[in-house]
């Protein structure tokens, strides 16, 4: 078919796409391994940005290490987070990171959904609404990357995910699966691991209050505060209120802001400056939505936020030629306003579809110090999804995973469900518990 795509001096060049391509040839990126990047225009008008770090392991094809996608949450947060932040081959201080995902596997960074990170709209009409658009941009994606790399078709694939993206990479796992399934696009996908995943947003919500009680950030008496107002939250959301139960999830998060005097969501002991509570309760009278979508895409300190701003625009753009249209984060605020009647949507019958009609393997990974993403809210949803495994699931035993003499977690499992319990920490497990995951894609990601 014919196609207009961005090549790296920034002009549009007309691309006939053939049944066969050659396979792409890797070259030099942004720091040291070889890499590809692109944009495919998943609609017209809508550019969604991906970058392929080939593996550093010595191998003599590439395509006979897995490939492993991450995608990041908010929605409206960049993979380039989770690239620089957690699991990429440099740090945000531009070091070399050495429990990097690359060391082993090919990691394909996308930025999903369009609008966020280096993505693009040409027209603000053209951002999702919903988890199946989403998931709809992310296959179309994923034909197209298949088309310009055709020798990773036959190499194992694996969606890993974080927070949103837990409850993004599901659908479009799902949907891959039944496109796989209908011939319309070849790929090798084994397994989906979605890692403090928000797949039943008002689960999480009503643990915040019994997390921080018993954590021992609040009394009694702010206890109540907290769970009067996800009990509302609740109410709301019964009541198939969408968009005014995102708005309370922001009421109940500015809560537990005022009760805990500033609390850090993503890791419960990090040092918060209890300073700037102040100044984010006045942002959030004074512009509720703005505020809520501020803080649902940052995902560490506004500087290192900032850092990592600078670095993707004066940086990483011009290293790669990226066209003058993507400009870094530009629309992140407005991805998630368009996503906010979806939000708060739980996604467990999606979860269900992938275990009763697929034969993936579903690994979720739950943070002991997460707040936003609670390790007690996961554990009731993950209870409750219905699948043929349920009971023989609820039987098993939780293992302890110890990795060098050192307790990292537990796992529990039932044929093609396992939950990993990650300790020491909080939402961004890869970055704070590189042992486990490794565990974990050693196991479920076998190279």
């Amino acid at each position: 078919m014919m196609k207009w795509t961005t090549m790296g001096s920034g002009t549009l060049v007309l691309v006939v796409l053939a049944a066969a391509l050659v396979a792409a040839v890797p070259r030099e990126g942004f720091g040291h391994g070889l890499q590809d990047w692109g944009f495919a225009e998943v609609r017209p008008g809508a550019h969604m940005f991906w970058w392929l770090y080939y593996t550093h392991a010595e191998v003599s094809n590439y395509a006979d290490r897995p490939l492993v996608i991450w995608l990041q949450g908010g929605p409206g947060a960049s993979s380039m987070y989770g690239n620089f932040e957690e699991l990429g081959p440099l740090t945000l201080e531009l070091e070399n990171r050495t429990h990097t995902w690359v060391r082993d596997y090919n990691v394909l960074f996308i930025d999903n959904p369009v609008g966020t990170g280096f993505s693009y709209v040409e027209d603000i009409s053209l951002l999702t609404k919903t988890n199946g658009e989403i998931a709809d941009d992310l296959v179309e994606l994923m034909k197209q990357f298949y088309t310009i790399q055709p020798e990773f078709r036959d190499t194992p694939l694996h969606i890993y995910a974080e927070s949103y993206g837990g409850k993004m990479a599901p659908e479009f796992a799902y949907v891959l699966n039944k496109a796989i399934q209908n011939g319309e696009i070849e790929c090798n996908l084994q397994s989906v691991g979605i890692v403090a995943p928000w797949v039943s947003p008002i689960d999480s919500v009503l643990s915040w209050a019994e997390f921080l009680l018993n954590m021992g950030y609040v009394d009694t008496k702010g206890y109540r505060a907290i769970q009067a107002s996800a009990i509302e939250t609740e109410h709301v959301l019964n009541q198939g209120l969408w968009e005014q139960a995102t708005d309370l999830w922001g009421v109940t998060e500015n809560v537990i802001l005022r009760e805990t005097h500033g609390i850090d969501f993503y890791n419960v002991l990090f040092k918060q400056d209890y300073r700037s509570t102040r100044s984010q309760l006045e942002q959030f009278s004074r512009d509720m939505r703005s505020a809520i979508a501020s803080r649902a895409t940052r995902l560490a300190s506004e500087d290192r936020d900032q850092i990592l701003e600078d670095l993707m625009r004066f940086e990483v753009a011009p290293a790669l030629s990226l066209p003058a249209e993507s400009v870094y984060g530009a629309q992140s605020g407005r991805v998630f306003n368009t996503l906010a009647g979806d939000f708060m949507k739980p996604a467990i019958d999606v979860m269900e579809l992938l275990l009763n009609n697929t034969s993936l393997d579903v690994v979720i990974i739950t943070g002991q110090l997460d707040l936003i993403v609670a390790t007690p809210g996961n554990v009731r949803w993950i209870e409750k999804i219905q699948w043929d495994g349920r009971n023989n699931y609820l039987q098993s035993p939780r293992n302890a995973v110890g990795r060098n003499g050192v307790l990292e977690g537990y796992e529990k499992s039932y044929g093609k469900l396992a939950v990993y319990w990650a300790l020491r920490a909080g939402h961004m497990v890869p970055a704070d518990n590189p042992s486990l995951m490794d565990h974990i894609l050693e196991k479920h990601a076998p190279v």
